[in-house]
């Protein structure tokens, strides 16, 4: 397994790293202990509302009971929903299973107002039904806020990651300015800094992880960790082209303690997952499982994905996803965000 350091892993997302701008060295926080290997799934007998509804129940109610961690409002009263769109139609998450997890939150005592979800792309949540057409107007799904990050309003300049790409790596870099005093959208600027989205973790209870599986050419795989990081954050574009740096760069974003903390749980479903071509969709190379998956460890998920992932490239006649297409496990587990051996996996079937 390949060391870390070589690769010199930065901890400068972390505010008290990035007050003052500033070089200063900084005590690495502790982290916070590794989450449960325990995985929970439902067998789905369609992939129609009922059955979404059905089964995320059943699943939420079981973890609640097994964790003894309820998923009731806090003292923030809001949750989020970090969705994936950023593959286009055909390879989201499903609208069914999001409504399926609001209807569970909502009784729970959350509001309608009170569940956002947060997406990158409004071209692409468009296109995937999360919000409406243009000629219709709005900017909420099912009477449910939703934050588009592309917009630039949804981060916090004290939240970075400052990577150690060289500029050549990252031309367009773009970091939104504030808009000017009559109301128009402030100037972007060339910078090397990636800023999280930081509703999910400093204006909600919690947040649920709803992500969408494909391979990936850089990172191995396309799915829970990079759903929360990298298709979280603004300026990433520079990651996705770079096999040095994408894997440490998913690693230590999903190591942020205050992150990690609020990260409450991963629920996917199998319903569509791409097998080679990814993250672009591609119709020819999808598999389809009856499957709902929930769990608090993303890293023992991707896992587990990229085992199934690897049995339809092999049936297709495809090289399996093996050595560096792993490395973004490897990083994450030496981090602790989780384990990355399939073996440690214990399934509850509720």
């Amino acid at each position: 397994m390949r060391s870390l350091w070589p690769l010199r892993l930065y901890w400068s997302f972390l505010p008290w790293l990035v007050a003052a701008n500033t070089a200063s060295a900084a005590v690495e926080p502790a982290a916070p202990p590794p989450p449960s290997p325990v995985v929970w799934e439902a067998a789905l007998p369609d992939f129609g509302q009922a059955s979404y509804s059905a089964a995320v129940e059943r699943l939420v109610s079981d973890y609640e009971t097994q964790t003894g961690r309820p998923l009731l409002p806090g003292a923030r009263r809001r949750v989020g929903l970090k969705i994936y769109t950023d593959s286009g139609a055909g390879l989201s998450t499903p609208p069914t299973l999001v409504l399926a997890v609001i209807a569970a939150l909502e009784r729970r005592g959350f509001a309608p107002n009170q569940i956002f979800l947060v997406g990158l792309s409004q071209v692409r949540l468009r296109a995937t039904g999360f919000l409406p057409a243009l000629s219709k107007g709005g900017n909420s799904f099912a009477e449910h806020p939703v934050f588009v990050l592309e917009s630039g309003r949804f981060y916090d300049s004290q939240w970075f990651y400052d990577s150690p790409l060289p500029a050549r790596f990252a031309p367009a870099v773009l970091e939104r300015k504030a808009d000017d005093e009559e109301g128009r959208p402030g100037a972007v600027s060339a910078d090397r800094k990636s800023f999280l989205a930081t509703p999910l973790f400093l204006e909600a209870d919690f947040w649920i992880n709803l992500p969408v599986y494909s391979d990936h050419p850089v990172l191995g795989i396309n799915g829970a960790l990079v759903n929360a990081t990298l298709w979280n954050a603004s300026n990433t574009q520079r990651f996705f082209n770079s096999p040095a740096n994408a894997p440490a760069a998913v690693a230590e974003m999903a190591a942020i303690p205050e992150l990690r903390e609020s990260w409450r749980l991963t629920i996917v479903s199998l319903e569509c997952y791409q097998f080679i071509g990814g993250p672009l969709f591609n119709s020819l190379y999808t598999a389809s499982e009856r499957r709902l998956w929930l769990g608090a460890d993303p890293v023992l998920l991707d896992a587990l994905m990229i085992e199934r992932l690897n049995a339809e490239r092999k049936h297709a006649g495809f090289r399996p996803l093996l050595g560096d297409d792993r490395r973004l496990l490897d990083f994450c587990e030496q981090l602790g965000v989780g384990t990355a051996r399939t073996s440690r996996a214990v399934w509850r079937r509720p």
